[in-house]
């Protein structure tokens, strides 16, 4: 499995489904995410288990994403027009209702293979990848198949990044907003332990 993290995100274009409902043919990563962070994940297939808990997990904290001013992108090896028939299927019958955010359509597992994220028989691995405005990622994880992710540990990272980059001060085990940073040095470190150590 390789680590994007530090690399430029691979670009690339796409069919997609847009949080609009709207359908387009050529969806391009650099475009979209511009001077602003991203969220990418990557899920294995429309209409299965694990998966519409994930993407719903996602659409139920759009408005935090939305507030950090981060776009989100789902991808799968599926069509843009499997993505819209789930997007029109009901959540009580299996499907994700109108998610407010874009699903890719990645039918030739470019994507899923430029992230090194495929999976053996085709279907991605539920990567995530956090990308800053340079177009740079800057946090990653990659779960297996039957092992759903949480939502709420990416908005700490993409919280965890926004301090770092407007603090300077890094961001130690467990850190959540509204905690203190620690300075990158042996007295930050030791300045940090002293009155943290016992809550880590």
């Amino acid at each position: 499995m390789g680590v994007l993290v530090g690399k430029a995100a691979p670009d690339f274009t796409a069919a997609a489904v847009l949080g609009s409902g709207e359908i387009v043919d050529t969806f391009t990563l650099s475009e979209t995410i511009k001077g602003k962070k991203a969220v990418i994940f990557f899920y294995p297939l429309d209409f299965t288990f694990v998966c519409p808990s994930e993407l719903l997990a996602f659409d139920h904290r759009m408005d935090e994403f939305t507030k950090r001013g981060v776009e989100v992108i789902g991808v799968s090896i599926d069509s843009q027009f499997s993505h819209n028939a789930w997007r029109n299927t009901p959540v009580n019958e299996g499907g994700i209702g109108p998610v407010k955010y874009t699903l890719v359509a990645d039918v030739k597992h470019e994507i899923c293979q430029a992230y090194d994220v495929e999976a053996e028989g085709g279907v991605a691995f539920r990567g995530s990848f956090l990308i800053d405005e340079d177009g740079l990622v800057r946090h990653q994880v990659v779960n297996d198949l039957p092992l759903g992710r949480n939502v709420d540990e990416m908005l700490r990272m993409v919280d965890a990044l926004a301090f770092h980059q407007e603090h300077g001060e890094v961001c130690p085990a467990g850190w959540n907003q509204g905690d203190a940073g620690m300075t990158a040095s042996p007295d930050g470190v030791a300045s940090y332990l002293s009155e943290n150590a016992d809550k880590l």
